[in-house]
């Protein structure tokens, strides 16, 4: 399905692409940026020349004081090093945007790569080591010098871990809120201008964040004073090329893919450099992109049978709330509020990014690339302070996916997941319920999951369950962990249940409650609806239909 999205894509963008008179402004943008990212020969003929600047820079730096501005700087081209700096929903006052401090990325995919001592994880930090040093290698940097720099990153990112929280912990909404004040925040990293920063980043002026993991600051206030200026010069060189690696010659492509996906997930070849052009165009142009793919592939009928059904399977779950043997019905009615108040995004925007003053230049990808990050970093930061956007998309139209908003209480479904085999205006109610209806039911779902469940029907962090049906919940919730944290997808390894624990409540509720929907639908049909095709009857076809959406091939690394 990805495939099919991204060869619909291909076909708008080749087209785009031909430098001819007449051009939109939005063909002319997303065409020339996707022939200067297929013309490989230019790319390589550069190699590092693109990012020069941006190395020297950071090697001009003198002493720490003029660490705000620097970092401010690579963070308008979306390079993040020590911390990350967003405009998010206040999750207690779900009106308003404020500013929100996160804590930093790391390169490897999560902290337990950098902490487990296990022999498997102490191989990967090893082979970590090694792309590091072929990575500054390829930036002009002498055998032996890169091979330091490569242990001082690593020496960093695992203090760096050791500060952040785990996967399981940042799962809770109540755990990583802490609004504090701009006194408050400076307490915790002293001896950076904070003011300097956010001010340098084109930040509107604030005066109280949320700081998601305040350990994570003071670990950055230590990292600042126990490292020394060239050691920090070298972990922002390391977080520039990681973050550029894509968009640079095939000698750091190869290499990046050669421990990114080859060692760490199985890929046993990059895929075409087309894909991979296609992909980066919808990540940074994604509404000029997208836009003319929802008029080639989602009709007007395809958002209204959806809508249907996603009433269809509101009701379901309207029911099922209201027989809840274990819901005493003062939670039951404030359940229900929030069922009722969930609005619904389908398949197109009601309102598409004008990209006038994002300047792509042919022949100039990373430069190109860089201003569309600019353009996208200034205007989630304009943000902050001002009233939601309740239309606002945090994916693209082409993705294959959905997703649930708790703080703003919506499912959205972009046009790349209503396609077939997930969405077929061909095929029948029962296919139809168990594909799409299942994701529908899905994200529906989360909305009364573990992390869901915190948030009330406005979308503010507020406890509004009785403590006997809290405690009612936390115990059915307990058999779904232990559940899954029994199975092994490969052996040794086992699904650790706490952190898939929305998710798997997502699956089974959705599933449970499109299948409620579709039964009431062929009720209202009556007898035609039921009867059996190519053999198998409606509820036969519905488990297919669920089954078959789920098929994909899956490397043993990855898994």
């Amino acid at each position: 399905m990805q495939d099919n999205n991204l060869t619909v894509l291909q076909n708008i963008l080749e087209t785009a692409s031909s430098n001819k008179p007449g051009r939109s402004a939005n063909e002319q943008k997303i065409g020339d940026f996707y022939f200067s990212c297929m013309d490989e020969k230019t790319v390589n003929a550069k190699g590092v020349a693109p990012i020069k600047a941006d190395l020297d820079r950071i090697g001009a730096l003198k002493d720490k004081k003029g660490l705000p501005d620097l970092l401010a700087y690579l963070y308008k081209t979306g390079v993040q090093p020590f911390f990350s700096f967003y405009s998010e929903q206040d999750a207690k006052d779900a009106t308003q945007m404020i500013a929100g401090l996160h804590q930093p990325g790391l390169s490897m995919p999560d902290r337990d790569y950098y902490l487990k001592d296990d022999a498997k994880s102490a191989e990967l930090r090893s082979k970590y080591v090694d792309h590091i040093a072929k990575m500054m290698e390829l930036a002009g940097e002498r055998p032996e010098v890169a091979k330091k720099h490569a242990q001082t990153v690593l020496a960093m990112e695992i203090a760096m871990a050791k500060d952040n929280f785990d996967r399981v912990t940042r799962r809770d909404p109540e755990k990583v809120y802490h609004k504090l004040s701009m006194a408050e925040l400076i307490s915790l990293a002293p001896e950076f201008d904070w003011a300097r920063f956010f001010k340098a980043t084109g930040s509107p002026a604030f005066t109280s964040l949320d700081v998601n993991v305040p350990p994570a600051v003071r670990g950055f206030h230590a990292l600042s004073k126990d490292y020394s200026i060239d050691d920090l010069k070298t972990y922002m060189t390391w977080a520039l090329l990681h973050n550029n690696a894509s968009l640079l010659s095939s000698a750091f492509v190869d290499e990046n893919f050669n421990f990114f996906r080859k060692t760490l997930t199985g890929q046993k070849e990059n895929r075409p450099r087309w894909k991979r052009c296609v992909q980066l165009t919808d990540d940074l142009l994604p509404d000029a992109l997208g836009k003319t793919f929802v008029d080639k592939t989602l009709g007007a009928d395809g958002v209204k049978r959806t809508q249907d059904m996603v009433t269809a399977i509101e009701k379901a779950m309207e029911r099922d709330i209201q027989t809840l043997e274990w819901m005493t019905p003062a939670t039951k009615q404030q359940a229900l509020e929030k069922l009722h108040s969930i609005s619904n995004k389908i398949g197109n925007k009601a309102k598409w990014l004008d990209y006038a003053n994002i300047r792509v230049v042919r022949g100039d990808v990373l430069g190109s690339a860089n201003r569309a990050t600019e353009f996208e970093v200034a205007r989630q930061l304009a943000k902050i302070g001002k009233p939601i956007d309740p239309t606002e998309w945090s994916m693209s139209q082409p993705t294959v996916n959905a997703y649930y908003d708790p703080q703003m209480n919506n499912i959205n479904f972009p046009a790349g997941i209503l396609q077939p085999p997930f969405w077929d205006k061909v095929l029948d109610d029962a296919v139809n319920f168990g594909a799409i209806g299942a994701v529908i039911g899905h994200e529906i779902t989360h909305g009364f999951d573990d992390q869901g469940r915190q948030f009330d029907a406005k979308g503010n962090l507020r406890d509004w369950w009785t403590a006997e049906d809290a405690k009612a919940f936390e115990q059915r919730a307990g058999c779904i962990v232990d559940q899954y944290s029994g199975y092994s997808p490969t052996p040794g390894v086992n699904l650790n249940g706490k952190l898939t624990l929305g998710e798997n409540t997502a699956d089974n509720g959705g599933v449970r409650i499109a299948f409620m929907a579709l039964q009431e639908t062929m009720a209202a049909k009556g007898a035609d609806a039921k009867k059996p095709i190519d053999g198998f009857t409606p509820e036969q076809r519905f488990f297919l239909g669920f089954a078959q959406v789920w098929c994909e091939n899956t490397a043993t690394a990855e898994l």
